[in-house]
């Protein structure tokens, strides 16, 4: 560990483009590069990267056309673990998770509890200047870090995916007034931020959680790990899912009203499934981005005293009761974390963007 002279980074340099009139699909590219170590400001450290995660996002970023605050060329990344380098004193040396949202703490919105949702909030990988996860090493405020203690075995770098895949969910189960005894579905359960969407409900008291996808591999592992039943979804239409999911209530004695509905995929397929499955005081808590448009009956919330909910990122003040979830086992990473060295970026972008990995990529520095 020291001060580098430079930081060793991959920047996005240009996301994938597609020309509307001709339809011709331009590729987007990353290239290996230096940027400056900026000038620490008080209260600002320098945090030697042990692992970044690959998020969905990173992936819209880069081929789906969604915007980032800062402008490429820039740094992706936002699933970040690490070891104080440099900069405040009472820091370095130590083990941290970087919130994926660091909010300004001086808006209404921060000082109403909302500041996950800040409107200035800083975030690695989008509107944090040239600075991503995907480097060595990356300059952050210290008043929002999560200091990582008694880990045991767990690799630091595993830790990463705390800072998005995990909290997510728990900062979505915080809006949904998740309570013990409450009963939970999760659209898209096998994803990267759903397979801990279905153990963080699990892990605050869901008396039932039913998982839907498409991939009965990951639905079996799922029922190993907070779902109680599963509904693969594949070739299904929202009806079909709405049928099987009824049958499941019906042969086991559950409710047809009062789900908390958690969406996670951010497609159009999903959307249209969670809003059919919304019925009798339910809620709905949009989890996923996705660009598409869904059309809905709107009077059916009036009708059913319903909510459709949306939720953004994670307070910082929740890392550590999600870090502790983690090390007592209440949510298992073990199972779903492989590390890639991050000179393979490139092809791993490529890689997740066709399949949806197994386990959430966690890339290394190896510059």
């Amino acid at each position: 560990m020291g001060v580098p002279d430079k930081i060793q980074t991959w920047q996005m340099v240009q996301p994938t483009s597609k020309n509307r009139e001709t339809g011709e699909v331009t590729p987007g590219k990353l290239e290996k590069t230096e940027i400056p170590v900026p000038e620490l400001k008080a209260g600002e450290v320098l945090v030697e990267v042990a692992g970044c995660g690959v998020c969905h996002t990173d992936l819209g970023y880069f081929y789906d056309g969604v915007p980032t605050v800062s402008k490429p060329p820039l740094t992706l990344g936002h699933e970040i673990a690490g070891t104080v380098v440099a900069g405040d004193e009472a820091w370095i040396g130590k083990e941290v998770i970087i919130p994926a949202v660091m909010p300004c703490r001086q808006c209404m919105l921060c000082k109403t509890g909302r500041g996950n949702r800040c409107l200035a909030q800083k975030m690695p990988g989008n509107s944090l200047g040239l600075y991503g996860g995907f480097s060595s090493h990356i300059p952050v405020p210290s008043i929002d870090l999560c200091e990582v203690k008694n880990r045991g075995d767990v690799p630091l770098e595993h830790l990463a995916v705390v800072a998005d895949a995990a909290t997510t969910p728990y900062q979505a189960a915080k809006r949904a007034d998740l309570q013990p005894g409450d009963n939970v579905i999760v659209i898209g359960i096998t994803g990267g931020v759903g397979q801990y969407m279905g153990q963080v409900a699990k892990a605050l008291g869901a008396k039932t959680v039913i998982g839907i996808a498409r991939n009965q591999e990951k639905l079996d592992r799922a029922l190993k790990y907070g779902a109680d039943f599963v509904i693969n979804s594949t070739d299904k239409d929202a009806r079909a899912v709405s049928k099987e999911f009824k049958g499941i209530c019906k042969e086991n004695g559950l409710p047809g009203t009062d789900w908390k509905i958690f969406e996670v995929t951010g497609a159009k397929g999903g959307q249209q499934i969670a809003l059919n499955l919304l019925s009798f005081t339910g809620k709905m808590i949009v989890v996923g981005f996705g660009m598409a448009k869904v059309e809905f009956a709107f009077g059916r919330l009036m009708a059913f005293d319903a909510e459709v909910i949306g939720t953004w990122g994670c307070l910082p003040e929740y890392y550590p009761i999600v870090l502790n979830m983690v090390l007592s086992k209440q949510i298992n990473i073990d199972e779903f974390v492989q590390t890639r060295p991050m000179s393979t970026i490139a092809e791993t972008f490529d890689e997740a963007h066709k399949v949806s990995p197994t386990k959430r990529i966690v890339l290394t520095p190896d510059f």
